[in-house]
């Protein structure tokens, strides 16, 4: 052990370092098992790097959030908080915006990796909880995207959060709960801030890091699927690279590259701060809910006009109540090991979804661009 310039004190080289924390926390243990477990490699790789994008993404709102909760004040001085957030702290535009990218782009993260695994198959047995947990961080991450849009109280996100909260209080019985437990009135108020808020930074990360710890781990047992093509392969023909440090380094790498296109985004394209909510004023025209949600929106819409009254409302929540719990149940439809006619009628299924995602979605902001103009 090397000796230091002042007396009493011992200078402890990388490797006693290292074995210091390894007679602690049994590193060489968690070392030996990440070089033991090792990632498929083939044509369709790529879709692996999608969960750990979704990740970091996640990484960067919990730093971000935390920095934001240092000027953030909910409730009545919701606005004027954030104002000052942007507009008079250092660097604050930037946090702010960095977090709003962040969460935009995670959500899009998750989806594509909720896409990815569908079609590689990868909520076949013994997957199936794999699948499930991954639904569940998909429907949190909704929620906290939703939750957070409403606290600037600009004028686009309050009246995007009144039309947000009017799809399930279209559902049978439950008016009266989002608006007495969720609103906390018959209107969006600061009392909704201040509930918005206590879900955003309280109630979902302690729901979302448990689920996503038992993701994670659920990951790690069972290992990446591959997709059918692969799985026909014999078993010397299927390709592996150890996951550490090869399929470490690269995904590393995919990290790099997901922070500078946040960075891009967030400094050249700062998040916007409209102007202070009136409840009082109409509504301006074209308002509409964040993207993810568009393509309930747009349905709702559609039905709206074939549909007499609220029938229109309930049958396009309907409509996706049913679509989730089908994607949901995949797994106890689809559970051949090979590609054989329930595999095709699932991919089908899949296919039937983007479509009706992307198409539904891209018809909302045509109507809005329409409405605008």
């Amino acid at each position: 052990m090397a000796k230091s310039s002042l007396p009493g004190f011992d200078i402890m080289t990388l490797g006693q370092i290292y074995d210091w924390l390894d007679e602690r926390l049994g590193v060489k243990e968690v070392v030996a098992f990440a070089k033991k477990k090792v990632v498929p490699e083939h044509a369709y790789s790529f879709w692996y790097y999608w969960g750990g994008m979704s990740l970091f993404f996640f990484l960067v709102q919990l730093v971000s959030g935390i920095l934001l909760l240092v000027y953030y004040r909910p409730g009545e001085g919701a606005y004027d908080s954030v104002r000052q957030l942007v507009y008079e702290i250092d660097f604050g535009w930037l946090i702010r915006s960095a977090h709003s990218w962040a969460a935009n782009l995670m959500i899009f993260a998750v989806f594509v990796h909720m896409f990815s695994a569908f079609f590689m198959k990868a909520y076949r047995a013994p997957r199936e909880f794999g699948w499930w947990t991954g639904l569940g961080l998909l429907g949190l991450v909704t929620v906290f995207g939703f939750s957070g849009y409403l606290l600037p109280m600009d004028e686009l996100a309050f009246f995007a959060t009144k039309v947000g909260l009017e799809i399930p209080k279209n559902m049978p019985g439950m008016r009266p709960i989002i608006e007495n437990i969720v609103q906390g009135g018959p209107d969006v108020s600061s009392v909704t801030i201040q509930r918005f808020f206590a879900l955003h930074v309280v109630v979902l990360p302690l729901l979302f890091l448990p689920l996503l710890t038992f993701h994670l781990w659920l990951v790690m047992k069972h290992g990446n699927a591959v997709p059918p093509s692969e799985e026909a392969k014999p078993a010397p023909q299927r390709r592996t690279v150890p996951f550490f440090p090869n399929f470490f380094i690269k995904d590393l790498a995919m990290w790099l590259i997901a922070l500078n296109v946040l960075a891009i985004l967030a400094s050249l394209y700062p998040w916007q701060l409209g102007v202070q909510a009136d409840p009082l004023m109409p509504a301006p025209e074209g308002i509409h809910p964040e993207w993810y949600f568009m393509n309930q929106f747009e349905l709702l819409k559609i039905l709206g006009r074939i549909l007499p009254g609220m029938a229109g409302e309930i049958g396009g929540v309907l409509v996706f109540t049913l679509g989730g719990v089908l994607w949901g149940l995949i797994p106890l439809f689809d559970t051949s090991s090979r590609f054989g006619s329930r595999a095709r009628i699932a991919t089908w299924f899949g296919f039937m979804v983007i479509a009706g995602l992307i198409g539904l979605t891209l018809l909302g902001y045509y109507e809005v661009a329409a409405t605008q103009s």
